[in-house]
């Protein structure tokens, strides 16, 4: 039986201001950096066996101290990076609701069928490489304790998708807050969701 711990990055100045950020490489900030060091204890408790993380720096910010904890090198899988915004990444939200409120509004409804403008990616585009990866780490590792650390909609999308959700309701259905645990334990049957959105550690 696989066990996937999933954590999300700890806080940035774009999180913490409501601003759409993709594929904008923007650092942990202060308060982000603290989270990041109690993800480390709780990750390190949790005994994985091996870790993965997305390319971009927030992600590898939260990762680092539990690679220095368990001594474990992150593997590197751009699969698991955050939703791509198109023209509306580094804006805020409520300005696009208000400057551009069809394309707004169509998203909203729908993420799954309706990407952001420009490149931007829609929820199966996210499901499709994701779950790819996933799907490379459940062969990879049938019997280990894996801990990933990657975005919000990304963890939304494939919770969503390991629990046969729609995935076009991954903003309406999944909470995913900064620094937050979300696991799956993949048994016979299937994957079974044991937490999901877990800040005790903070």
């Amino acid at each position: 039986m696989m066990t996937l711990h999933m954590f999300r990055h700890g806080d940035t100045e774009a999180s913490g201001d409501g601003i759409f950020c993709g594929e904008l490489d923007v650092p942990l900030s202060p308060s982000g950096s603290a989270q990041a060091e109690k993800v480390g204890v709780r990750g390190a408790s949790l005994k994985p066996s091996v870790l993965y993380v997305s390319p971009k720096l927030r992600a590898r910010q939260t990762i680092e101290p539990v690679s220095r904890l368990t001594g474990i090198t992150p593997i590197v899988q751009d699969g698991l990076h955050e939703i791509a915004y198109g023209s509306w990444d580094g804006r805020h939200e409520s300005e696009i609701k208000t400057t551009e409120p069809v394309a707004y509004g169509r998203w909203v409804l729908d993420p799954g069928l309706h990407p952001p403008p420009d490149g931007g990616e829609s929820a199966f585009a996210i499901a499709g490489r994701a779950m790819h990866v996933l799907e490379k780490i459940r062969l990879g590792h049938p019997n280990e304790v894996v801990l990933l650390v990657s975005h919000k909609a990304t963890i939304r999308v494939m919770t969503c998708a390991l629990l046969g959700l729609y995935i076009g309701r991954f903003r309406d259905r999944v909470a995913c807050p900064t620094a937050s645990l979300t696991t799956f334990q993949f048994e016979d049957r299937g994957p079974m969701l044991v937490r999901i959105g877990d800040t005790a550690h903070l």
